[in-house]
């Protein structure tokens, strides 16, 4: 790369970081009415432009199918990139449920008296600046950037390549849609260049947000001093207990594989106990079969069905597709011994009628979400009724599994007082503090 595009690329970026910067102190006090407006306009953009849209698309899709061929692409990659009518219009009903949302701003998340006339309340309020870099799907350019206006956040968007056109068309919509919020609150970069500046400017994007595999988000944690919340890969497992429900267990273990393969709460390994293993396996072996599933199972697995062998990578490999392995356990322990050891903290599953088992995996498990009796599938934002989601987070701190608009906020003190001075709370006459808790207070600006 020559010093002069370097210069261009730096240039560019850091006008944009500023214009984001900007834009987030405006759009942070905007009213709720004014936001949940402006999502509205997205979703009509979005339906009057379906047909670029899906124009747009078909390059994208046709190009990825070319690389598919050519073995640089997988089938999952290239299934999470299509679009049709259908999705065109669940992105828009999505961008709606978005607006219908309860406001995540200016909640009073505690309120205590300091002392008389005193009080202290702690309120909910943007992040400021997010940046994300996520991969093919398109419609998740349209969430993110939804849950970003909702919460009064400005965001820089990076899609993967392989969604150029259609990510550029769908941001084309959000702007125009948006043409009255403060100018830069949503901006698209398409280089690798630019994302490199960008980690860079710790100084005005406030946090970053991957979505990738594990040595992508760790080279990014690697490479910005900038706060980083990660969504990597899913290996997601379901867990069938010798006191399971085998009728319901076939269903929902069926369901978390062949449902919709290509996404990161789809199960990769299938953990069977072994009083069970000769009873379950082989009806849900053929199911799996006859749906085009490729199986592969350890060698207590084989005894009972006829699979391919597994590998000791396939423990720790995120197929993305109608991929699966299959392990005998002795019990309980030895699933949550395996989930803890191969998973990626994503979502988990075990299926039983015990509950006392049920305790011992849930609680064991070191996952962002775990199941009883329900499929991995479930492990959405919009599910769980957020909306939407940025990503789901498989680390533990500020935000873990689906981040809807909670995860998109921080929280800043108020203090309300009438002239009080902290020497009278110092020395042999200090006044005592009185920190007793509001109940139910909410913060109002200039409420003296």
């Amino acid at each position: 790369m020559s010093e002069s595009h370097t210069t261009d690329v730096e240039g560019s970026t850091d006008e944009l970081a500023r214009r984001a910067e900007r834009a987030a102190l405006r759009l942070a006090n905007a009213d709720e009415a004014t936001r949940n407006e402006a999502l509205r306009s997205i979703a009509d953009e979005i339906r009057e432009r379906e047909a670029e849209i899906l124009a747009a698309n078909a390059v994208d899709v046709e190009e990825a199918e070319a690389m598919l061929a050519d073995g640089e692409y997988t089938q999952a990659l290239v299934d999470r990139l299509k679009l049709d009518a259908t999705k065109v219009e669940e992105i828009a009903s999505m961008v709606e449920s978005v607006a219908e949302q309860d406001d995540p701003l200016g909640e009073t998340l505690s309120a205590r008296e300091l002392d008389e006339d005193l009080e202290l309340y702690r309120v909910a309020v943007p992040i400021g600046v997010v940046a994300t870099v996520f991969e093919s799907r398109p419609d998740a350019l349209v969430q993110i950037a939804a849950l970003a206006l909702k919460s009064g956040n400005a965001v820089v968007l990076k899609g993967g390549s392989e969604a150029s056109e259609s990510n550029r068309v769908l941001h084309e919509a959000i702007v125009e849609a948006t043409a009255d919020l403060p100018d830069g609150w949503a901006a698209l970069i398409e280089a690798h260049e630019e994302v490199d500046r960008l980690l860079e400017l710790d100084d005005r994007v406030d946090l970053v947000m991957p979505r990738g595999s594990s040595e992508f988000v760790s080279y990014i944690q690697e490479t910005t001093q900038i706060p980083v919340l990660g969504h990597t890969e899913g290996i997601c497992h379901v867990y069938v207990d010798e006191a399971a429900d085998l009728e319901m267990a076939e269903e929902v273990a069926f369901d978390a594989k062949v449902q919709y393969p290509a996404v990161c709460n789809a199960v990769e390994t299938l953990l069977v106990h072994e009083s069970v293993a000769d009873d379950f396996l082989p009806g849900l072996v053929a199911r799996y079969e006859e749906a085009g599933v490729e199986l592969r199972g350890d060698e207590r697995t084989r005894e009972v069905v006829d699979v391919d062998p597994a590998t000791d990578d396939d423990w720790d490999t995120e197929y993305g597709d109608l991929e699966l392995s299959i392990r005998v356990v002795d019990d309980t322990y030895a699933a949550v011994e395996h989930v803890n050891h191969h998973g990626s903290k994503h979502t988990e599953s075990i299926l039983t009628e015990d509950a006392e088992t049920a305790e011992a995996f849930m609680t064991g498990v070191d996952a962002a979400s775990v199941f009883h009796n329900a499929s991995t599938r479930f492990a959405d934002g919009y599910r769980y009724g957020l909306g939407a989601e940025v990503g789901i987070s498989t680390g533990k701190i500020h935000a873990r599994g689906p981040v809807g608009l909670e995860g998109l906020t921080t929280y800043k003190y108020y203090l309300e007082g009438d002239g009080h001075l902290v020497a009278s709370y110092s020395g042999e006459d200090a006044v005592p503090f009185t920190h007793r808790e509001l109940d139910g207070a909410e913060w109002t600006p200039g409420r003296r």
